[in-house]
């Protein structure tokens, strides 16, 4: 597995090399807020559950057991993951020199994700990654054990959440935008089981860092929340 190739093409000038910790349960909108936070503090945007969600994607795509963890360790073996800039100079996620992007949202990747999520060997060589590419700081990273596992020494530390209706909606929301009509009720019953692997597993359960700032987002808009977290990172 390769080392991610993420580049920061801001010319902002940072007095401290910055890690921006942003956590949270499934749907509750941790990308869109990083990416907007990351962008407007000229800083390199991470999403870790992507990466978890590649991983998903590759077992999907190629069926073994994964306790088996010979079959596993296989597995890792012959997966690429990469964050590469586009023409448009966005960030996309490749798996293996495919643009995958837009095939790991789904319920079922999502769920998949969250399995494979608890095996040592795979959290092993992906935090590995993460925290290669945090050693040159200036990142904001999401996922849901940046603060308490991968990064416990971050410079600030966010812990996103909203109630499991709310979540839902949003998630609706934004599969059909990408042109997925999945019923609300389905996607409820998803995400709590997401909530229940993720909260129970063994491995970096998901819970707020002791020193997070925790935000309920249940009625605010991306905006309201973008500008709490900057405004806390910039002491205002």
């Amino acid at each position: 597995m390769n080392y991610p190739s993420i580049k920061n093409h801001t010319n902002m000038k940072m007095e401290k090399a910055l890690i921006i910790t942003i956590d949270g349960p499934s749907g509750v909108g941790k990308s869109t807020v990083a990416k907007s936070v990351a962008k407007r503090l000229g800083l390199t945007y991470l999403d870790t559950g992507a990466m978890y969600r590649a991983i998903a994607l590759q077992v999907k795509r190629n069926p073994l057991n994964i306790d088996n963890e010979e079959e596993l360790l296989s597995l890792l073996r012959n997966t690429e993951i990469e964050f590469v800039n586009n023409k448009e100079n966005n960030l996309i996620l490749t798996l293996n020199n495919e643009n995958i992007t837009d095939k790991i949202r789904s319920p079922e990747i999502s769920r998949l994700s969250s399995d494979v999520a608890t095996k040592s060997l795979v959290r092993k060589k992906l935090v590995e990654i993460q925290r290669k590419i945090g050693l040159n700081g200036n990142i904001v990273v999401e996922g849901r054990d940046m603060g308490t596992y991968v990064f416990p020494d971050a410079d600030f530390k966010f812990y996103l959440d909203a109630t499991l209706e709310e979540r839902a909606k949003r998630r609706s929301n934004q599969l059909r935008e990408a042109g997925q009509s999945i019923g609300v009720d389905n996607i409820t019953k998803e995400i709590e089981l997401r909530d229940k692997q993720d909260k129970e597993r063994l491995e970096s359960p998901l819970h707020p860092a002791p020193n997070a700032v925790i935000i309920n987002t249940t009625n605010l808009i991306a905006d309201d929340v973008i500008n709490r977290i900057i405004a806390e990172v910039k002491g205002e």
